[in-house]
C-alpha cells in the first residue's frame, strides 16, 4: 500500500509539473499488436553487427512497473541523450541513406533511440520493455523512437522532444516495433487513429 501511495504521489507531482501526460480516455494506454512485420533494413544490418543485442535473453515477463526511480531514469536519459547528441542524417554522417549505430556526438533519430535503449538497460530495465519503434510524422515522413512498456502504458522517448509522453498523446501514426518476445523480430501495430499499417524507413 505504501509503495502504491508513493507512486501515486510521484505521478501527481509529475503531472503538476507538466512532465507526464495521462492517456486519453478514448485511447488504450498500451499499443495493440496485430501481427508480424519485416524489420527495417537498418535494424537488420545493426543486428548483424551486434548479434548479442538482438537475441532474446530473458523473454517477455510483461510491462515494467513504473516506479518513481524508473520514471526519473526515463526522463533523465531522454533529456541527456537529446542534449548531448547533434542531429544529423545518415547521409551527412556516413554518406549512406540508412545506417543504425550508437552515436558518439552526432546521430539520426534511430541512433538516439538505440543509445537510450542501451542506457536504460544499464539502469536495470528489461530489453523486452525497450522497443525500437517506427512511426509516421504528420508530414508523412518516417521517424524512429523508443517505446518503454510499463504498467502505466507505453511511453515514448523521442529525440524531437524532452518531454516523455504516452504513445497515444503524440502526433505520430505507429507502424511497427520490435517484438517484446524477441528483439530481433518486429511486429505490426494498430494505434486506432489510422487504418494503414506499413513499413517505412526512418529519418
Amino acid at each position: 500500500m505504501t509503495k502504491k501511495r508513493s507512486l501515486s504521489v510521484g505521478v501527481l507531482i509529475a503531472l503538476l509539473s507538466g512532465a507526464i501526460a495521462l492517456p486519453v480516455a478514448a485511447m488504450p494506454s498500451n499499443m495493440h499488436v496485430v501481427g508480424k512485420a519485416n524489420p527495417p533494413i537498418g535494424h537488420y544490418e545493426f543486428c548483424r553487427s551486434y548479434p548479442d543485442e538482438c537475441r532474446g535473453k530473458t523473454g517477455d515477463t510483461g510491462p515494467a512497473a513504473l516506479s518513481e526511480d524508473a520514471w526519473r531514469a526515463m526522463l533523465d536519459i531522454n533529456y541527456t541523450v537529446n542534449t548531448s547528441i547533434e542531429p544529423l542524417t545518415d547521409q551527412e554522417i556516413y554518406g549512406v541513406e540508412e545506417r543504425w549505430a550508437y552515436p558518439r556526438s552526432v546521430g539520426d533519430c534511430e541512433d538516439y533511440a538505440l543509445l537510450k535503449r542501451k542506457l536504460l538497460i544499464d539502469r536495470g530495465f528489461s530489453p523486452a520493455d525497450l522497443l525500437m519503434t517506427v512511426v509516421l510524422q504528420p508530414n508523412g515522413e518516417g521517424h524512429a523512437v523508443l517505446t518503454v512498456r510499463t504498467d502505466h502504458g507505453d511511453f515514448i522517448l523521442d529525440n524531437m522532444r524532452n518531454k516523455v509522453l504516452l504513445w497515444s498523446d503524440t502526433e505520430y501514426t505507429y507502424l511497427k516495433r520490435q517484438s517484446a518476445d524477441d528483439p530481433g523480430r518486429w511486429v505490426k501495430l494498430q494505434d486506432g487513429r489510422a487504418t494503414a499499417v506499413g513499413s517505412v524507413g526512418s529519418n
